[in-house]
C-alpha cells in the first residue's frame, strides 16, 4: 500500500506512521517555571544529536489547557533555558507512565508518581532519584516545526550522570536496567538482547 500522509486516507483502524518509527527511546524530561514549580513529562519523540559536544532532543506534539502554545516542558524551558533528560528503565514503566498525563501546570509529576528529586549538578531541574543515567542540559534553540503546537526542543548536555551500579567492565550496560522503548498504538518494549557487528574495515 502506499498514501500520502494529510492527503490520502490509509483506510487503516490506527495511523501505523509511529509504529513503523519505532522503537523510539523516552526521553522523561524534568523541568521547571520561573518560579520553581517543577514538572516531569516522557516524550518518545526524542534522541541524541551528536556526541562531541553531546546534544539532544524532544518534540512536543500537541498543546494542553493551560498552555497555549505547548505543553509544560516547552513552556518551562523557554523560560528558564535548562533541563534533564532521565533515562527510563523497565523498573520505573508504571511511574513514567503516571506522570505523562495531561495535569495543570500547578501539579508536580514527581509527587503524583510517588518519586522523590535528587539536586541537580548545574542546572536547576532535578532529576529522578534512582533512575540509571540522566543528562543535565542547557537550551540550545527551539524550532518550530509544521503543524499545530509541533515544537522541537534542543539541548546541549553539560552534565552527565550514571548509576555506577549500571557500569560493567567500564561499558555502561543496559542490559542491567533495561531500557523502555515507544513503539505504536499503546505498545513500550524493553531492552533484552544485545549484540555487536563491526563495521567494514573495523576488526
Amino acid at each position: 500500500m502506499f498514501y500520502r500522509p494529510g492527503i490520502d486516507p490509509h483506510g487503516l483502524p490506527h495511523n501505523p506512521f509511529k509504529a513503523m518509527v519505532t522503537p523510539r527511546p523516552i526521553g522523561w524530561i524534568s523541568s521547571q517555571d520561573a518560579g520553581g514549580r517543577v514538572n516531569l513529562a516522557p516524550y518518545s519523540f526524542f534522541n541524541a544529536l551528536s556526541d562531541d559536544p553531546p546534544m539532544v532532543m524532544f518534540s512536543n506534539t500537541g498543546t494542553k489547557p493551560d498552555q497555549p502554545f505547548a505543553k509544560d516542558s516547552v513552556a518551562n524551558i523557554r523560560a528558564t533555558g535548562e533541563f534533564v533528560c532521565n533515562i527510563v528503565g523497565l523498573a520505573m514503566k508504571d511511574a513514567m507512565n503516571a506522570t505523562s498525563g495531561s495535569y495543570p501546570a500547578d501539579v508536580d509529576e514527581f509527587d503524583l508518581a510517588g518519586l522523590e528529586k535528587e539536586p541537580s549538578q548545574l542546572v536547576a531541574p532535578p532529576r529522578v532519584r534512582g533512575v540509571p543515567g540522566a543528562l543535565e542540559c542547557r537550551l540550545w534553540k527551539i524550532v518550530e516545526l509544521p503543524g499545530k503546537a509541533n515544537v522541537m526542543v534542543i539541548g546541549e548536555v553539560v552534565g552527565i550522570h550514571i548509576d555506577e551500579a549500571m557500569l560493567r567492565d567500564g561499558i555502561f550496560d543496559v542490559l542491567r536496567f533495561n531500557p523502555l522503548a515507544r513503539l505504536g498504538y499503546r505498545d513500550y518494549a524493553t531492552v533484552t538482547e544485545v549484540f555487536s557487528l563491526n563495521r567494514p574495515g573495523q576488526s
